[in-house]
């Protein structure tokens, strides 16, 4: 049963941009079976602040409604927005305990998170084991990342657009989809600006054959 539930993948994409954050993710869920073709892997936790996840499925979950709340409660305790490093602290927190707790499914559980405060854009990759870093330029996970790590290296440049980080995020997943069979079924695209957090391309495929 371990095994079964170890046997996730995801594609997941962040990218920081002169004007904001690009997230991106598939939508495919499930290991050896397709369970959803319409899972949500990126989703947006406060105004100005989103995330992507990766890892098993309900751990994954359950940690991004758990830093939601957290971050609405610090909110009104210190009313005032907090802050993306304040947010990645936390989440990082959240992430080495759960994966240190004692179960028979282990709460393998990955997240980049990006956001906008006072200081600027900044974008974070929170690994499994809760460590924490910020990345200058790109960051992905998940099964697909090898392909789509090709692509970033390739086509990213500095300053680059929110448009142009949008037009990239999708064609890392397109790589990734075409040779990761854990990914795939469609694409979510969030970006964060001076505007907040918008959702601004979800897309489903089709694989059927009509005649």
């Amino acid at each position: 049963m371990t095994e079964r539930y170890l046997k996730t993948g995801t594609t997941t994409v962040g990218i920081k941009c002169k004007d904001g954050i690009v997230l991106a993710a598939d939508k495919r869920a499930g290991g050896g079976i397709i369970v959803d073709k319409r899972a949500q892997k990126v989703y947006q936790i406060t105004n100005n602040i989103a995330l992507t996840m990766a890892g098993v499925a309900s751990d994954a979950q359950l940690i991004t409604k758990l830093i939601g709340a957290e971050l609405r409660l610090m909110e009104i305790r210190k009313e005032k927005p907090v802050t993306v490093k304040e947010a990645a602290n936390l989440l990082s927190g959240i992430v080495y305990q759960n994966i240190r707790k004692m179960s028979t499914i282990p709460g393998i559980s990955h997240f980049l998170l990006g956001g906008k405060d006072n200081t600027g854009f900044h974008i974070f990759d929170i690994y499994p084991d809760g460590s924490l870093s910020e990345c200058k330029d790109f960051l992905s996970s998940g099964s697909g990342s090898v392909m789509a790590y090709g692509v970033l290296e390739t086509l990213f440049i500095q300053d680059m657009t929110i448009q142009e980080g949008i037009q990239l995020a999708v064609k890392c997943l397109n790589a990734a989809i075409q040779r990761d069979m854990n990914s795939g079924d469609g694409i979510d695209v969030m970006t964060i600006t001076e505007q907040g957090v918008k959702k601004v391309v979800t897309k489903e495929f089709t694989q059927k054959v009509t005649l």
